[in-house]
């Protein structure tokens, strides 16, 4: 990424894929937070919502997942961007010299990693609030009508949530957030990054859609894979009205000993199918927006360079 690329391109391109993206994001979440040995698949589940609830209920909580992402999303692109940004010219100009080794491998994998990690730990933060309101505004469809929270869009659900269960309430389920936050961030952009670089480089491919598309979807099938377990045990986590004093480690040790371990891959298709198209259309008009910004700024560098 350019290094003057906006930091909110990011949080942009991610509200766009969330309109796509948000009617698997929910069937996710309602395999997610379904306990027991139930097998639902997501097709039946969506079949399930649509016939109980309305078509309209496939967009429960899209606010709130517009809030997480234009918090979430914006952060963790942006500081990745600056961060990467910042290394590569610290390197090329000397100014790393102080830093371990590790850190002047170029193109560095580890660079990349230790970036991704720092921009997905601070997005994972910021985004808490809208994610903890979009993760129960998308459950509260299949809970009984006496304990729904009838949220009527993000900013109530925060304001609520605040006044009825304490600010606190807003970061229930932080760590695992943060850990799901960068693994994503990691294997999402990095692996997009690496795959790009690919396809490029090695099969000697164009830029362009093409070479877009190719490097979202494989980021997409990386990401899905590695987020999922910690990705279903922030649900359990948040979904849940009272904080039930166990930790990420004593919600995924119940789970296994009740559920079996593959109880912490609940939902991996419909994850997959959500964050495959949502890793794409992010990508892909994120690449766009760069191409369009780059265009509007090149007449203005050429004029300052004649100055």
């Amino acid at each position: 990424m350019s290094s003057s690329t906006p930091f909110y391109f990011g949080g942009v391109a991610s509200c766009a894929a969330a309109m796509v993206s948000h009617p698997f994001d929910l069937a996710k979440v309602r395999l997610q937070t379904t306990t027991g040995a139930a097998r639902s698949g997501m097709l039946k589940t969506m079949f399930t919502i649509v016939t109980k609830e309305g078509p309209i209920a496939l967009y429960s909580g899209l606010s709130a997942s517009l809030l997480r992402q234009a918090t979430y999303s914006t952060v963790r692109f942006g500081v990745y961007d600056k961060l990467k940004s910042a290394i590569t010219t610290g390197n090329q100009t000397g100014r790393l010299n102080n830093f371990p080794s590790f850190l002047h491998i170029e193109p560095g994998f580890v660079q990349m990693l230790v970036c991704s990690s720092i921009a997905g730990a601070m997005g994972g933060v910021c985004g808490n609030p809208g994610d903890v309101v979009n993760v129960r505004m998308q459950n509260d469809g299949q809970l009984a009508a006496a304990e729904r929270r009838n949220y009527r869009n993000a900013l109530d659900g925060v304001l609520r949530m605040s006044r009825e269960e304490g600010l606190s309430s807003l970061m229930r389920g932080v760590g695992p957030n943060v850990n799901r936050a960068i693994l994503m961030t990691g294997s999402q952009l990095v692996s997009y990054d690496m795959f790009k670089d690919l396809l490029l480089n090695t099969a000697g491919l164009k830029d362009g859609a093409g070479v877009h598309f190719g490097s979202s979807l494989l980021a997409g099938l990386v990401a899905t894979t590695v987020c999922s377990p910690v990705d279903v045990i922030k649900t359990r986590i948040m979904s849940a009205s009272t904080a039930s004093g166990t930790g990420a480690l004593g919600a995924m040790t119940s789970m296994m000993r009740n559920e079996g371990v593959m109880s912490l891959f609940k939902g991996w298709t419909p994850a997959f199918i959500r964050l495959g198209p949502h890793t794409i259309v992010t990508f892909m008009v994120l690449e766009q927006l760069k191409h369009w910004h780059q265009a509007f700024n090149a007449p203005k560098a050429v004029v300052r360079a004649q100055a």
